[in-house]
């Protein structure tokens, strides 16, 4: 049974494009299919000449992390403001770091801490948004939770476009965006929410990420912090469950075809276009790349070890081996069983004993595997939530949403580790030196991967819109 998507584009006939191109009943990678490019679009030839990283992965703990118990505390401000944690020595100049850190503070000449990160969508939704695309959510504050298609694409997904747009881009056996190692809000609330932030939206599904799902998990008295197995541990593709056989898959694709044959009402250019994509999807799905870059087993115990045998741990290997193969931009979330992982308005138990600790010994493996494997001088690594924490907490150490302060430890591509980038008020709740909006970031990023911010790129309507008109990169922080 095919659904049809609708989204207006009308041909000749008066039938959409998108309802000729997106079928969902196909469930190929969760990706649909593409909306028709225009004739008149140019190729774009080299988007990223001249960029220092190669790779882009962004570990995302959402929820929002405090910046008083992570990379900006204030042992000097009043006791019912600087929180519970002390302050440990590391490698960077004047970084006051969480004590609960000490992974990232041995390796901290790896990364710099920007501690100027500021905006004011004070909303989990729409700060994931503003974090992940550099433009702020056209959904008000409060009025709504879930992704839409006329949410701005995320930087991995303008990455996606533009290699796919690149001669040869559409040949890739591979992604060029993918996350791990579910989708933001699969499990939040009980599955209410698709979080925004992390798809392509008005650029089109064709360039959503490949997401893998990690469903053995789903149960609450098995949290993801803790240890877990090899068969815990089965990063699969979402859309495909394991045991739908290959030849399934392919019977999909002869129905397919067999659809698109009864509606040839469009151009041969078109048609074209849309064998492309759908070729890539099955390519995706039966090719030896992708399922030995999931193969997380293939990895030495050791190593395995090292990152931690919890979810974030080897999910931060798994970006690893996707970059490695040649994923241009991997999004790690830090998944949590209950869905309320960082944003710690009960108290700081979870943030001491589980939280901190993981992100600590998966982020600092991560680094450290980089740069020893020649990897991290072509691959920028981010990590951040979307907001940070109230500075006043309540009676059990439990911080609110704030939006206005938070941090973010960036490395790799040119990055001048052992440096941080912004200063906060004393009592760490507003920038008072450089401040960073999301649009910042979001440049930064493009301009690292030699992407020019002012990339025009066509929207839902065709017209040219400029991919980001308001940021400025962070070249300073560069090398």
């Amino acid at each position: 049974m095919f659904s049809i998507l609708n989204h207006p584009s009308r041909t000749g006939n008066g039938i959409t494009r998108r309802e000729l191109l997106t079928t969902g009943g196909a469930g190929l990678l969760g990706l649909s299919l593409p909306k028709v490019l225009q004739a008149e679009q140019k190729q774009i030839a080299d988007p990223f000449q001249g960029g220092r990283a190669k790779s882009v992965i962004f570990l995302f703990l959402f929820g929002g992390p405090s910046q008083l118990e992570t990379f900006d505390l204030k042992p000097e401000a009043p006791s019912e403001i600087r929180g519970p944690f002390q302050s440990i020595d590391c490698r960077t100049p004047g970084l006051l770091i969480s004590e609960h850190l000490p992974h990232l503070a041995n390796v901290s000449d790896k990364y710099s801490v920007i501690r100027s990160m500021t905006h004011t969508f004070n909303d989990h939704s729409g700060g994931g948004h503003y974090i992940q695309t550099g433009k702020r959510w056209h959904i008000p504050i409060g009025a709504g939770f879930d992704a839409t298609p006329k949410d701005w694409p995320s930087v991995g997904s303008v990455v996606e476009y533009l290699t796919q747009h690149t001669p040869g881009g559409l040949e890739r056996d591979l992604p060029n965006y993918s996350v791990v190692p579910n989708r933001l809000g699969r499990l939040q609330a009980g599955g209410r929410y698709l979080r925004p932030g992390e798809y392509a939206g008005w650029l089109g599904r064709a360039y959503n990420p490949l997401t893998t799902t990690v469903d053995q998990r789903d149960s609450t008295d098995n949290p993801y912090w803790r240890d877990c197995t090899d068969e815990e541990l089965s990063y699969e593709i979402e859309g495909l469950a394991p045991e739908v056989p290959l030849k399934t898959i392919r019977r999909r694709i002869a129905l397919l075809k067999h659809f698109d044959h009864m509606k040839r009402n469009f151009d041969k250019a078109d048609s074209q276009i849309f064998d492309q994509f759908r070729q890539r999807a099955l390519a995706l799905l039966t090719s030896d790349s992708t399922r030995n870059a999931l193969n997380i087993q293939k990895e030495p115990e050791s190593l395995r070890d090292q990152y931690g045998r919890h979810l974030f741990g080897q999910s931060c290997l798994m970006a690893r081996r996707l970059v490695e193969a040649g994923v241009r931009f991997v999004t790690v979330h830090y998944d949590c069983v209950d869905g309320y992982s960082w944003d710690s308005h009960r108290n700081s138990d979870d943030v001491q004993h589980h939280l901190l600790p993981t992100f600590d010994q998966g982020a600092a493996a991560l680094l450290a595997d980089l740069d020893q494997r020649g990897m991290l001088d072509e691959t920028l690594v981010i990590a951040m939530g979307e907001m940070g924490r109230t500075p006043k907490p309540n009676n059990s150490w439990g911080r609110g949403h704030w939006s206005q302060l938070f941090p973010a430890l960036i490395a790799g591509a040119g990055i001048q580790g052992g440096t941080t980038y912004g200063r906060s008020d004393r009592l760490a709740s507003k920038p008072v030196e450089h401040p960073v909006s999301p649009e910042d970031l979001a440049a930064t990023i493009y301009w690292a991967m030699g992407i020019d911010p002012g990339l025009m790129l066509p929207d839902a309507l065709n017209r040219p819109v400029p991919i980001n008109e308001d940021g400025e990169p962070l070249k300073q922080l560069f090398s």
